[in-house]
């Protein structure tokens, strides 16, 4: 690379990182629902107990204890609670950003303008602009691990992936979305089955500090237990297949039955792309071992698919939780952008549209879910189709649409100056 183009990327990483935090900065003094509901009143009660001292008691709010370390780190910070807090987020933005360039970059080693595009289209999604400037949530937080988790996966580094999966469980129970996928890899050999045992390991032990404070012990291991039954309705305007079911009186029965038919569905399609992968698809002429190799795009791929379908088929979902699938899609279009392109516009049309609906009343008589329900089982379709085909072609076969890839781990791409940094539901 020559000087003048280095200068020319460094501009431009600097002008997409300036222009990123003034989106976020616009936002900064709005004070959302959820922030003056559940936000506030948590970092009150944090502050006027101590701080750290606080979490002896931790049944002060509904979310796992990891959060709640950061909350109380702000109160002996000379930072406002909203500042603060949307902060955070912010930075965890900026986390995701720079790991979407690093998977991105280790896929299409040929192509540094793909990296640094995912890099900055995840930065400027308006989704997860929202998500951390606008609402001041922390979905991004534990986003970040997944995606570093898929990064070590990519890595060949197994246990820093269960690591790192394990964290974003403990941040969000919403981690549970990526686990058909990593069962996938530990059923294919890629995370040897041992490695899971660093999953329960980290959540246990962010679990520490809270229990030497004087925290209950059955509290926090039950803490997201308690939050599946907290709501009843069948969407909490998801884009997802309930917006399109309509249920008088009590939902219970087709919430239960939803959960066990989404559970049959992922781990029928789990078996099958494990069989795929080992053994071949039906009436193939040569069954011998491991035809289909687990390559590092059919990696993502499959973390796509995990990443939509999950949410898409569970019951009682809310409107943010597609937020994975808003930065995973984002991720394997740059990865796949022939086949792939169109996605991220069908999933950011039907998961920001859902956002709307929520935070902005004025909009909101105009915008119909099922709809949005409907541009996100688009996304579903072609994430999964685009998934099915490249599973059945053979390495070495040709190739419509070839993108780079490389089926077992190379030597890892240094980022670049632009790379800054199963019923499930929350309270907020």
């Amino acid at each position: 690379m020559t000087t003048n183009h280095r200068t020319v990327r460094v501009l431009a990483v600097y002008t997409l990182l300036a222009t990123a935090l003034a989106a976020r900065v616009l936002l900064l003094p709005y004070k959302s629902g959820d922030y003056l509901t559940f936000l506030d009143p948590w970092y009150r009660h944090l502050e006027s107990h101590g701080g750290f001292a606080a979490l002896a008691d931790p049944g002060f709010s509904d979310y796992n204890v990891p959060y709640l370390y950061l909350l109380a780190g702000l109160t002996h910070l000379p930072v406002s609670a909203l500042a603060g807090i949307k902060g955070i987020s912010i930075l965890s933005d900026l986390a995701l950003a720079y790991y979407a360039f690093r998977i991105v970059a280790r896929l299409r080693p040929a192509s540094a303008r793909a990296a640094y595009g995912a890099a900055a289209a995840v930065l400027l999604l308006p989704t997860v602009v929202t998500n951390s400037g606008w609402w001041a949530q922390c979905d991004g937080v534990y986003a970040v691990f997944l995606l570093g988790g898929i990064h070590h996966v990519l890595g060949r580094r197994p246990w820093w992936a269960c690591a790192f999966f394990g964290i974003a469980l403990a941040v969000k129970f919403q981690a549970v979305f990526l686990f058909p996928f990593l069962l996938v890899m530990v059923v294919l050999g890629r995370v040897p089955w041992r490695s899971l045992l660093a999953i329960p390991g980290v959540y246990l032990a962010l679990d520490v500090p809270a229990l030497l404070l004087g925290a209950d012990p059955w509290r926090l291991l039950t803490v997201y237990a308690r939050q599946t039954g907290t709501y009843q309705l069948l969407s909490l305007h998801a884009p997802s297949v309930y917006e399109f079911v309509s249920v008088p009186g009590d939902t219970g029965p087709v919430r239960t039955a939803g959960v066990l038919v989404a559970g049959v569905v992922v781990t029928a399609l789990v078996g099958l792309t494990a069989w795929t992968l080992r053994c071949g698809r039906p009436g193939a002429g040569d069954p011998g071992p491991a035809p289909h190799p687990l390559t590092d795009t059919r990696i993502v791929l499959l973390a796509a698919c995990s990443s939509l379908l999950v949410p898409f088929l569970l019951p009682s979902m809310h409107e943010r939780y597609f937020y994975l699938a808003d930065v995973l899609t984002v991720v394997a279009a740059f990865v796949l952008p022939r086949q792939l392109w169109y996605v991220p516009v069908l999933v950011q049309l039907a998961s920001f549209g859902s956002y709307l609906v929520v935070v902005n009343a004025t909009l909101a008589p105009y915008l119909s879910m099922p709809a949005h329900a409907a541009l996100m089982l688009l996304a579903v379709v072609a994430v999964l189709r685009t998934a099915v085909l490249e599973l059945r072609h053979r390495r070495g076969a040709p190739r419509a649409a070839a993108q780079p890839d490389r089926g077992r781990a190379g030597p890892d791409v240094t980022a670049g100056p632009g790379a800054a940094a199963v019923a499930v539901s929350s309270a907020t």
